[in-house]
């Protein structure tokens, strides 16, 4: 990913560029002189293009001055700690509202049990609304547990068989499977070095989406792996509605939802989860989609350290 950033002194244009190298490792920052032009395709989405563009016009990355150097070091980590904070808060909030949302959900719906039919019209719709809202609370703290834990569990990387991480998966969405007679092919899968809970919430977040946003047919459904120098790219492809150009990267931000509820369940986090799981391990995750002619996310991970030797 690379940030765009320029300055004008003594009217002379410079462009600076941060290409963010991946979790752990230090940023490249780029210096030229600009001329207001185009770069070629949007730096954050192409950075083959953009270094194959800096490579032409023979730019090479720029010394930082020692200060400049201290001061982006204190600013990362000053961000790093923002976000560890975020992290902290989204987890301990969200846990600790589990249990008092869960005691509003279940009397809500002993009431509904207990008391449909007995009441006026309004009264069922009333404790209909409150059991329906209680109960969305409840998926959307779950989502929340669920990404705040991206990046705060305590278990190390291993190495782990993508085959065996699909076939749970599989089972976990057996019931989605067979109630929308949906045909999911996959093929052999290698085994990457990661976080193997990471890894399912992944898998399933994307599956799953791909068996809702279906058309009017049987929803199909194909996963497959190929190699990418030291990573391994992924791609889940499907033939369901697919998603208008303009919202390819807008559908990575939380809550972020492209339809209603009443057409679509949902909080708008599973996109936002799968992207922090796979940025967490240096890798991009990004949308191939048209309206009307499905659509395909691809994402790249790291290989088992053997195979990227």
């Amino acid at each position: 990913m690379a940030t765009v950033a320029t300055a004008k002194p003594e009217n002379k244009l410079r462009l600076l560029l941060l290409e963010e190298k991946g979790a752990g490792q230090d940023p490249t920052v780029w210096e030229m002189e600009y001329d207001g032009q185009t770069l070629p395709g949007d730096p954050r989405h192409s950075p083959e293009k953009l270094h194959e563009w800096l490579a032409a016009k023979k730019i090479g990355p720029a010394e930082l001055h020692p200060r400049a150097r201290a001061e982006m070091a204190r600013k990362l980590e000053e961000l790093a700690r923002s976000n560890h904070d975020l992290e902290q808060f989204a987890y301990i909030a969200s846990h600790d509202l589990r249990e008092p949302l869960r005691m509003v959900a279940t009397y809500t719906q002993l009431l509904a049990e207990r008391y449909r039919g007995k009441l006026d019209k309004n009264s069922d719709q009333y404790i209909h609304y409150a059991s329906d809202g209680a109960l969305r609370m409840q998926a959307l703290i779950q989502d929340l547990l669920a990404m705040s834990r991206v990046n705060s569990e305590n278990v190390p990387d291993q190495s782990v068989d993508g085959n065996g991480v699909m076939a749970e998966v599989l089972r976990d969405l057996e019931t989605a499977i067979r109630e929308s007679n949906a045909v999911v092919q996959c093929g052999k899968l290698p085994v990457i070095r990661a976080n193997r809970a990471n890894l399912l919430q992944l898998f399933q977040n994307l599956i799953s989406n791909a068996i809702k946003f279906r058309g009017k047919e049987a929803p199909k459904v194909s996963i497959t792996a190929v190699p990418a120098g030291p990573l391994w790219q992924f791609s889940v492809s499907d033939d369901g509605i697919g998603i208008a150009r303009e919202s390819h990267e807008a559908i990575f931000a939380i809550f972020q939802r492209l339809h209603t509820r009443t057409e679509y369940p949902g909080n708008g986090l599973g996109l936002a989860i799968c992207r922090k799981v796979v940025e967490s391990y240096g890798g991009k995750i990004w949308v191939e989609s048209r309206p009307g002619s499905g659509s395909t996310f691809n994402f790249t991970l790291p290989a088992q350290e053997a195979q990227a030797s």
